[in-house]
C-alpha cells in the first residue's frame, strides 16, 4: 500500500495507474477505523482496479469545537489495518493540503429541505462542511466510484444530491451498516461510551428494528412517541427520531405515503452522540 501526505504525489500516482479501463474506488474517512470502514474498502476492492482511502478529520464539518478536539485519532493503528486490507493507497493529508490558502473550496449547491431536517436541524453548518470536504477530495482523487456507509444516511443523500446538481462523473455506492454482535452500529465514537451506556446502546437498534418489524401495528406518530419514551426511560437524551421518505428526507405521517421509508435516530448516551437508522420499506 502506498501512503501519500501531499495531494500532488497522490495525483501523480493516480495518473500512472489510471486508464486502460481501470476503475478507481474511493473511501473517504476521518480515521479511527473499524470493521465498518473496512467493509467499504472490501466492497471497493471487489469492484474496482484500485482503491484509495483518505483519513482526514475535517474541521469544517464540526459545529462543536469540543467534538473536534475529542474525535479519536489513531493513525498508526489505521495504517496497520489498511495495509492488511484491499487498500492500494492511503491519502493522509494535513489541513493545508485539502484547503490550500487562496483556493476557493466553496460548493454551489442548493440543498433545500434535505439539509434542514434531522442532523441539519441540530448541527448547523455541518452539511456545508461535509459537502466542502467530499467535493474537494473528489477533485483530488477523481474516482469512478465513491463508497459511503448507510449509517450516515442523511449525509449520503446530500452527497448524492451534490453529485446530481454538479453533474460529477462519479457513482455513489451506499454500503450496509456494519454492526457489533449486539446490534450497535459501528462508529469511531463508540470507544468513548461509558461501560453503562455501552451496555445500553444496543437498545437504539432494537427500537428501530421493532418499528420495521411491526410498522403496521402503530401509526407513525405512536411509534415516535413510544420510541422517545423507551430511550428516555433508559437514560438516553433523544434529539430526534424521525420516520421519513428515503429520498426527500421529509417526515411521513403514514407508512403508506412512500415506497421508501427510513427510521432515523440521534440520541445522546452521556456525552457521546449516537446515530442510527433502519430502512423500514424500500
Amino acid at each position: 500500500m502506498y501512503l501519500f501526505q501531499r495531494s500532488e504525489d497522490l495525483q501523480n500516482w493516480l495518473q500512472t495507474v489510471r486508464g486502460h479501463n481501470r476503475k478507481i474506488g474511493f473511501v473517504p474517512t476521518m480515521g479511527a477505523l473499524h470493521a465498518g470502514h473496512l467493509s467499504l474498502i472490501d466492497q471497493s476492492a471487489a469492484a474496482n482496479t484500485f482503491t484509495v482511502c483518505s483519513i482526514f478529520v475535517n474541521p469544517t464539518q464540526f459545529n462543536d469545537h469540543t467534538d473536534l478536539e475529542k474525535y479519536p485519532r489513531t493513525p498508526a493503528r489505521d495504517i496497520e489495518l489498511l495495509v492488511n486490507s484491499g487498500c492500494d493507497a492511503l491519502f493522509l493529508p494535513a489541513v493545508g493540503e485539502v484547503y490550500p490558502e487562496g483556493l476557493d473550496t466553496g460548493v454551489d449547491v442548493s440543498l433545500g429541505q434535505l439539509a434542514e431536517v434531522m442532523e441539519g436541524a441540530f448541527r448547523p453548518g455541518h452539511f456545508a462542511g461535509v459537502m466542502q470536504v467530499v467535493h474537494r477530495l473528489l477533485q483530488l482523487v477523481l474516482p469512478d466510484r465513491l463508497y459511503m456507509g448507510q449509517k450516515d444516511f442523511q449525509q449520503q443523500a446530500i452527497i448524492q444530491e451534490m453529485i446530481r446538481q454538479l453533474e460529477l462523473p462519479v457513482e455513489l455506492v451506499m454500503a450496509d451498516i456494519v454492526r457489533e454482535a449486539d446490534g450497535l452500529a459501528m462508529s469511531s465514537r463508540n470507544v468513548r461510551l461509558s461501560p453503562e451506556f455501552r451496555s445500553k446502546a444496543p437498545l437504539i437498534h432494537e427500537i428501530l428494528s421493532q418499528i420495521k418489524q411491526d410498522s403496521e401495528e402503530r401509526s407513525v406518530a405512536e411509534w415516535k412517541t413510544w420510541a422517545h419514551n423507551q430511550l428516555e426511560q433508559a437514560g438516553f437524551r433523544p434529539e430526534y427520531l424521525e420516520i421519513v421518505d428515503g429520498k426527500t428526507l421529509q417526515p411521513v405521517s403514514s407508512f403508506k405515503e412512500s415506497k421508501y421509508i427510513v427510521a432515523c435516530v440521534a440520541a445522546w448516551a452521556g456525552d457521546v452522540r449516537l446515530i442510527d437508522n433502519v430502512i423500514v420499506r424500500g
